[in-house]
C-alpha cells in the first residue's frame, strides 16, 4: 500500500512492480502526480497547477531513472526581481551589483572586495536574515530579501532557519540562471504525461482517503508520502505549513513578460508572476500568468522552517521509528523542504532497501 501518488509514491510503486511486488497506490486527490500535476487550461495553455516546478539535478541516477519515462526539453531557468520599478538578476550576481549600486566591477575578485565592505561580520549566521547580511550586506537584504521572505513565510527572517535564504546563493560572477545543476530540463510532454507513464498498469484509487480503506484493505507494507502528524492523529500537536493561493490570469498574445518568473519583494500582496510558457516550450499564440499569494490556510506546500516546529517533528519521527513494515518519505512525511530531484532519489534508495529485505 501506497499513499501519495507525487514522484516519492510513484517511484516507488514503479519500482516494487518491477520486481513483481502487488502496489495499489491511494491518493486523495483526484489526479496523480501530487504538486507537479500539469494540464492544459481553457487557452490550450499548458500550466503548473500548483506553482512552477523547475526539474533539475545534479544526480545522474535520477536522470537516468527518469528518462525512462519522459523525453525532455532542455532549458535554463532565469528569474528577475522587481525593485524600485527596475528588474534585477536573481540569484544576485555580478551584474546584479553593477546595476544596482551604479558600480562597474569586471572581475570575481572586484565584486568580493566590493561585498567584502558591504556584508557584515557574522561567523556562524544563526537565522535567515544572518544569512544575508553576512554575505551580501544590508542594502541587498533589504531590497531583495527581507520583504519577499516576510511574505513568503509569514515569519520574521530572523526566527527562520538560516537554510531558507541559504537556498539562494550571492554570486560574483555573471552566471544569470536561476539554479546551476548540470542537468535542467523540463518533461518534453508535460508531467502528467511522465507520471502516467511512470504509473502503466498500476491501481490507483483517486479521490480516497487512507482512513477511509486502511481497515478494509490488507498489505503487507505501508509506504506513506502524507502528512505524518495526520498519521499519528496529531498527538503532539499539528506541524506548521505556509500554503499558495494561486491566482490565473489568461491572454490573448504570445507572452505577457519576458521571462518566466519575476520576483516582487517589496510590492503587492503576491510574491511573483510566474509565466511557465516559457521554460516549456509550447508554441502557442496565447499565454497564462500566475500570480502566488503566501497564506497560512490551505494545502500544506511548505514546512515552515522554525526550531520549534523542527523540535515537534522530531516527536513524530521518533513515533514513525518504532513501527513495522511503515516507511515515511518525502516532503510531507519527512516534514523537510525537499527539491523533485531528492525525492526521487529517496525513493531509489527506500526501493533498495525494501528490494534487499
Amino acid at each position: 500500500m501506497i499513499v501519495g501518488a507525487g514522484f516519492a509514491g510513484s517511484v516507488l510503486a514503479e519500482r516494487l512492480k518491477s520486481i513483481g511486488k502487488k502496489v495499489l497506490i491511494v491518493e486523495k486527490r483526484s489526479h496523480a502526480g501530487g504538486n507537479c500535476y500539469d494540464y492544459h487550461d481553457t487557452n490550450g495553455v499548458l500550466i503548473h497547477k500548483y506553482g512552477p516546478h523547475y526539474f533539475r539535478t545534479d544526480y545522474d541516477v535520477v536522470r537516468d531513472y527518469l528518462s525512462k519515462f519522459t523525453e525532455w526539453h532542455p532549458v535554463e531557468y532565469r528569474v528577475k526581481a522587481c525593485v524600485n520599478g527596475r528588474l534585477f538578476t536573481i540569484p544576485i550576481n555580478r551584474e546584479t551589483l553593477n546595476d544596482f549600486f551604479n558600480e562597474n566591477l569586471k572581475t570575481e575578485r572586484e565584486a568580493e572586495e566590493f561585498l567584502s565592505f558591504k556584508k557584515l561580520k557574522i561567523d556562524l549566521p544563526k537565522n535567515a536574515e544572518e544569512q544575508v547580511l553576512s554575505l551580501a550586506g544590508k542594502e541587498i537584504y533589504d531590497a531583495f530579501f527581507k520583504n519577499y521572505t516576510l511574505k513568503q513565510w509569514g515569519v520574521d527572517p530572523k526566527c527562520l532557519c538560516a537554510s531558507v535564504t541559504a537556498r539562494i546563493p550571492i554570486r560574483t560572477n555573471r552566471d544569470d540562471r536561476y539554479f546551476t545543476s548540470k542537468f535542467q530540463a523540463i518533461p518534453k510532454h508535460g508531467y502528467h504525461a511522465l507520471f502516467s507513464n511512470l504509473l502503466e498498469n498500476i491501481p490507483i484509487l483517486l479521490n480516497t482517503r487512507f482512513e477511509s480503506i486502511k481497515d478494509y484493505i490488507q498489505y503487507d507494507k505501508l509506504i506513506y508520502t502524507g502528512l505524518i502528524d495526520e498519521f499519528f492523529n496529531y498527538k503532539f500537536g499539528e506541524l506548521p505549513y505556509r500554503s499558495l493561493k494561486f491566482k490565473f490570469e489568461q491572454y490573448n498574445k504570445e507572452f505577457y513578460q519576458k521571462w518566466s518568473q519575476i520576483n516582487y519583494p517589496n510590492d503587492y500582496d503576491f510574491t511573483r508572476i510566474v509565466e511557465i510558457k516559457h521554460v516549456t516550450g509550447q508554441n502557442i499564440n496565447k499565454t497564462t500568468i500566475v500570480k502566488e499569494c503566501p497564506c497560512s490556510e490551505g494545502e500544506p506546500y511548505y514546512p515552515i522552517p522554525v526550531d520549534k516546529n523542527y523540535e515537534l517533528y522530531k516527536k513524530y519521527k521518533a513515533e514513525a521509528e518504532k513501527l513495522e513494515n511503515i516507511y515515511f518519505i518525502g516532503r510531507l512525511a519527512q516534514y523537510e523542504y525537499l527539491n523533485m530531484d531528492e525525492v526521487v532519489k529517496r525513493a531509489l534508495e527506500l526501493f533498495e532497501v525494501l528490494k534487499n529485505e
